[in-house]
């Protein structure tokens, strides 16, 4: 896993976890808290939508996610060649990073657009939005921050959208209009010259950390797996 700072690229396993965001990218001594309020994308692909950003409010602080060495090292060499200073790249699984490297509560938006929709079965687990996973995604907010969605596979959007309703700390709309500032991304622009239809969420978090982040359809499974990795209360026990 690497990270690509403004000050250069560095393997994972050479800073401490959880990460010490303010240390990789000090927020702008004239920013306010909101300007210096952190956003995360998970799956930037080429990055369009990040450096954009990045570019057009420096006072924000954004941090992307991806998979792909080539997306990442694309970025990072955009970014790089254009000065940007407020921009924090990882290069690794999505799910790891959530669950073991970034911290809780620390930003005010998520962006999560055209992610794999893993439509077979067996699948299904690798998906950011399961019931037993949705809590990594959610967890990145802070009270009140918002999760933005978009994907061209209805069928998952609908999952995604269902699934998103049933958590009681999240409050659920459609954009059918789209976004006010047009495409985000390349699929995003790409999918509308061709007339794709395209579900958009925009999810309001009013929830906290820990246990107040478990979706109900899943809390029995993620707390029954902690259990059974002797972390938990009563792991170990006879019985």
């Amino acid at each position: 896993m690497l990270l690509a700072t403004p000050d250069g690229e560095r393997l994972l396993s050479e800073v401490a976890v959880p990460l010490d965001l303010d240390a990789l990218v000090p927020a702008d001594p004239e920013a306010t808290a909101g300007e210096a309020a952190w956003e995360v994308e998970i799956g930037f692909g080429k990055g369009r939508y990040l450096l954009r950003r990045a570019l057009a409010e420096p006072r924000t602080r954004l941090l992307g996610i991806e998979l792909a060495g080539e997306y990442f090292r694309l970025l990072a060499t955009r970014a790089r060649r254009r000065g940007v200073r407020n921009l924090l790249a990882i290069r690794g699984e999505a799910q790891t990073l959530l669950a073991a490297v970034l911290p809780r509560g620390f930003a005010r938006a998520v962006h999560v657009y055209f992610p794999d929709p893993w439509p077979k079965a067996r699948h299904g687990r690798r998906r950011l939005f399961d019931a037993q996973s949705v809590d990594l995604v959610l967890s990145l907010l802070m009270p009140g921050g918002t999760l933005w969605f978009a994907t061209d596979h209805l069928a998952y959007g609908e999952a995604v959208e269902a699934l998103l309703a049933g958590h009681p700390a999240a409050t659920v709309r459609r954009r059918p209009g789209g976004w006010d500032e047009g495409p985000r991304t390349n699929y995003e622009a790409k999918y509308l010259a061709e007339g794709r239809p395209i579900l958009r969420l925009e999810v309001t978090w009013a929830g906290g950390e820990g246990l107040s982040a478990l979706h109900p359809a899943g809390r029995a499974g993620v707390l029954a797996a902690y259990r059974a990795s002797g972390d938990g209360p009563g792991a170990g026990d006879a019985s």
